[in-house]
């Protein structure tokens, strides 16, 4: 059986114990797992530092059962994975950490493998397994390294202890493993059984939350809130959409307030809804909220969160833009038609979209955790917001494809109703103006950017 060897080197401002450690974490293989074609862990037992510990996934579009094994274990320097049954005929992972001086490493990923089918598989096979290697390695390796970065400023301190709401939607599915592979344990409020330790369940509508449960935590996060864009604002949905984030973070407000061992800070999410729809002017956090149905929200949103800022709980406010990542929301919804080559503008194409990338998102959740400057409303967007117009002809050259099409404005009205105004022909022009006074330095700051790390298509 004649193998290959796919190697991919870079050099982390980093000490090889930490990297090691990193790796060694719950939440490390979610933020390596590549958001366009992610694996999906079926089972898994022991870390990498055991021999013979399993994780069982099912990895493409096919969803194929691949089990590895992990062994050779080298503390702080190396750690090995090899399958045990899958689609490859032979499949070698080393993952090294060369020490490169006291506060930098060298990780080097090397892969020897062998394709099914022999010659003939080779052949076929080898040009492509080796162009996906090389786009989820480059992504593997980016993310190690501004993960690590990020993470420097709590090197020799305390990690936290961070409970966070709405831990399975597509922001909390991302900050969970972000946090727990830093180093942090998190504890996740769920509205069902707990399955585990690390889960305590509250229910928001019923009023019912252990406060007991909260005490000693460094930090909460609350992303509860029914989707806005999950169907037509009928009064009823209207309402549901209120509920789901007042009574919510009101609940979670008082209740913090009343503990003994407070947090020392609540994130509370809201969004650049909170503005409205304000054509080409610039937005900071300053500007006056809109009176439209989503501004109304986010005053009251907001507002919910008092009782906490009221018992000395530094409260902050990440007023979110659309978040990118193809594992969900907008984008996720967006890549079949625009790869089909049915994507275009969107309403005249001249209203302004403030999005931010998923890995910005992350970093500048954990700079407001740890910057105890960062206080009330803060800005969670690009600093450099694009038309729609830009954004469609952006993602087209990114996926290689023509964006002909268009939805006119009044086939969105007749199909959305007044959401339709309220988000996807909304020019909102915002500018975060906090993160960048208190020196967060985007990974992401251009959307070509953002688009092409999140779709693998970096070098291309």
């Amino acid at each position: 059986m004649k193998s290959q060897t796919f190697r991919r080197r870079s050099r982390l401002a980093a000490p090889a114990d930490e990297v090691f450690r990193w790796h060694a974490r719950p939440g490390a293989f979610e933020r390596l797992n590549p958001p366009w074609d992610p694996a999906r862990i079926e089972s898994r037992t022991g870390g990498i530092e055991e021999e013979g510990a399993r994780v069982v996934l099912r990895v493409g579009p096919l969803g194929t059962r691949w089990v590895a094994e992990h062994h050779g274990s080298v503390p702080g320097r190396e750690f090995r994975d090899r399958q045990v049954s899958g689609p490859f005929a032979l499949w070698e992972h080393v993952h090294r950490m060369e020490p490169d001086g006291e506060d930098a490493c060298i990780l080097e990923d090397r892969i020897d493998y062998a394709l099914p089918g022999g010659r003939a598989g080779a052949l076929l096979g080898s040009r492509v397994v080796g162009a996906l290697l090389e786009r989820m390695f480059a992504y593997r390796h980016r993310v190690t390294a501004d993960d690590l970065a990020a993470h420097v400023v709590c090197r020799g301190g305390v990690p936290m202890k961070v409970a966070v709401t709405g831990a399975t939607g597509l922001v909390g599915s991302g900050l969970v493993p972000f946090l727990t592979a830093g180093g942090h344990e998190v504890i996740r409020l769920v509205r069902r059984a707990p399955r585990g330790e690390g889960e305590l369940r509250w229910d928001p509508a019923g009023g019912v939350l252990d406060g007991a449960s909260l005490e000693g935590l460094d930090a909460v996060v609350h992303l509860s809130g029914e989707n806005v864009a999950g169907g037509r604002w009928t009064d009823a949905r209207k309402a549901r959409l209120r509920d789901s984030r007042i009574l919510s973070t009101g609940l979670l407000a008082r209740t913090l307030a009343s503990l003994k061992r407070p947090p020392k800070v609540l994130l509370s999410a809201s969004a650049v809804g909170y503005y409205g729809s304000q054509g080409d002017r610039w937005l900071t956090e300053t500007s006056p909220a809109d009176d439209d149905f989503l501004g109304r929200l986010a005053v009251d949103w907001e507002a919910a969160a008092a009782p906490a800022a009221e018992a000395g709980i530094r409260v902050v406010h990440p007023r979110l833009g659309l978040v990118l990542s193809p594992a969900g929301g907008a984008l996720g919804k967006m890549l079949l038609p625009f790869r089909a080559g049915l994507g275009g503008v969107m309403g005249p194409g001249t209203q302004y979209m403030s999005w931010v990338a998923m890995d910005d998102l992350l970093g500048a959740f954990h700079h407001a955790l740890v910057h105890e400057d960062v206080e009330g409303p803060f800005n969670l967007v690009s600093p450099e917001p694009v038309t729609n117009r830009e954004f469609t002809k952006t993602l087209g050259r990114v996926l290689g494809r023509p964006t002909v099409a268009s939805a006119p404005a009044f086939a969105l009205r007749l199909a959305l109703g007044e959401m339709a105004d309220a988000t996807l022909l909304a020019s909102t022009r915002v500018r975060p103006a906090v993160l960048l006074e208190t020196g967060y330095a985007f990974r992401f700051p251009t959307l070509e950017g953002a688009l092409r790390h999140l779709l693998g298509k970096e070098g291309e």
